[in-house]
């Protein structure tokens, strides 16, 4: 039996039930990409069996060895950008330069925690101040053992990467389950390390639907890494908790854009147009909410309704944008726009006609009740809602206004940053946009219904690992109170010094 990964099943010749596979299809012609086995229980945990039988020679390479390897993987994915980025097309649809501009931030992150690793996780002195001045004490990060990465479809390449590099470059090995919709590009990741580091299986692969997820999260991992929708994300946490498996958890967003009265209105808008549209709007970190300043906001929307007015949704190569990978997405992006518009919204740019599966044609909203999906739900479409406001403080307060906390921006001359210090998100550019997720040494992750912990930068690199303090006995202590021989007089002894030098 093969099910497709978009939700049919047919009988074919090639399998057995022995042997349950499902396709990967070209959302862009529904063509048979690839097939791939529906991996069950007993398969999952024999490969994290061999991801954990693997990690001890992978940690015990210390950080010099590790980045040699790692080095050689990112020299290769630098070599073969191209190949990668045809099998993310072919299973996402999204243009040839969307995918290779996902690759290019996959290498960059790549090397930045190969190099970055032992400065951040080495073992290093701390104080241990005056009342226990007789103790050495050092802290260090270990790794956790095996990883299990849940990734996402829209990005899945620099998503699940963005866990996967900092997690085997602080010694853990890694199982990875990619989304249904694009196993082929985890197969192509997992096979191309393995190539470049043949002496060390710590990159394993599973791939199926959610129940592989779910047998990952119950095969004894470590920690689990998951990106997806914070209804998945809950299910997730909630197989871990079974087995208090810790978890990182990176879901969906809402993510606004506030435009003061003196931002630069050509950068703006074409920050947001990018920002909602690229990847056909398919982006957590994507724009899907402008809250600008009633006295600038008549030549905004004028500037991105000209703009998204060019966009063209189609299944070539240089197209704008790609199709809807998932289908049943389709059915939200409706559902919102026309909530809005019932609702009393207006559209400048497309409307109900521009959802034409499996593309979606842009889609700019104004005039929007606060309460409309539109501006409440993740769409996850190519579709923008463009709110006026008294200043941008009301902005900020409409922005925060939403269950969500991933990323945000803000385009001020005089206050951007100032306004990003009040935003309740994990991320923020200012005068830009998504500009955070390209700078590796930077965190990356939300709060609220998008989720909680950390990748990338030095909280991802710790993200992955276990601190374990230790503590030396240098010389004995002259008032120890920590033994049955204490004298009687020693606590009383320790306070009045706790006093003189602590009570100031």
């Amino acid at each position: 039996m093969t099910q497709t990964a978009r939700g049919s099943v047919e009988t074919s010749n090639a399998t057995t039930e022995q042997s349950p596979t499902f396709e990967s299809i070209d959302p862009r012609t529904g063509e048979v990409v690839g097939r791939h086995p529906m991996h069950d229980a007993a398969e999952v945990g024999g490969r994290v069996a061999a991801a954990r039988e693997a990690q001890s020679a992978w940690a015990e390479l210390g950080f010099a060895g590790r980045k040699q390897w790692l080095d050689a993987w990112r020299k290769l994915l630098a070599k073969r950008v191209d190949e990668l980025a045809g099998v993310i097309c072919a299973e996402t649809g999204k243009p040839l330069d969307d995918a290779r501009l996902e690759l290019v931030l996959v290498i960059n992150h790549l090397h930045w925690a190969a190099g970055n690793a032992e400065k951040v996780l080495r073992r290093r002195k701390v104080a241990t101040g005056v009342l226990m001045a007789s103790q050495a004490a050092t802290v260090e990060y270990l790794p956790h053992g095996v990883v299990g990465v849940i990734g996402p479809w829209n990005f899945p390449a620099f998503t699940p990467m963005g866990s996967i590099t900092y997690a085997l470059a602080a010694g853990n090995a890694v199982v990875f389950k990619p989304s249904e919709l694009t196993p082929g590009v985890g197969q192509w990741l997992v096979d191309s390390f393995a190539e470049a580091v043949p002496e060390h299986p710590v990159f394993q692969l599973v791939t199926g639907f959610g129940e592989t997820g779910a047998a990952l999260c119950a095969a004894g991992v470590n920690k689990v890494a998951f990106t997806g929708s914070t209804a998945t994300g809950k299910r997730v946490m909630a197989a871990c908790a079974e087995n208090l498996v810790p978890v990182v958890v990176e879901c969906g967003g809402k993510d606004a854009l506030i435009v003061d009265v003196d931002a630069d209105l050509g950068a703006a808008a074409d920050a947001a147009v990018w920002g909602a549209m690229s990847n056909a709007g398919q982006t957590c970190i994507g724009v899907e909410r402008v809250y600008v300043v009633d006295a600038v906001a008549d030549r905004l929307l004028e500037m991105i309704t000209e703009r998204a007015g060019k966009l063209r949704p189609g299944g070539e190569p240089g197209a704008d944008l790609g199709p809807i990978t998932m289908l049943s997405q389709v059915d939200v992006i409706r559902g919102h726009i026309d909530d809005a518009l019932h609702r009393g919204g207006r559209a400048l740019v497309g409307g109900e006609h521009s959802v034409r599966p499996p593309f979606v044609e842009p889609v700019v909203l104004t005039d929007v009740p606060e309460e409309s999906t539109a501006l409440t739900e993740e769409t996850f479409g190519p579709t923008i809602v463009v709110q006026r406001v008294r200043d941008a403080d009301e902005g900020v307060a409409r922005a925060n206004d939403s269950r969500y906390g991933l990323g945000a921006a803000v385009f001020s001359r005089a206050r951007g940053l100032e306004l990003a210090r009040q935003l309740r998100v994990g991320m923020v550019s200012v005068n830009s946009v998504n500009a955070f997720a390209g700078v590796p040494s930077l965190p990356f992750g939300g709060v609220g219904d998008s989720g909680f912990g950390r990748i990338h930068g030095a909280d991802g690199l710790r993200e992955f690992t276990r601190p374990q303090s230790v503590t030396r006995t240098r010389y004995r202590m002259l008032l120890n109170p920590m033994s049955f021989g204490r004298s009687k007089g020693t606590v009383r002894r320790l306070v009045r010094l706790t006093r003189l030098v602590r009570g100031r």
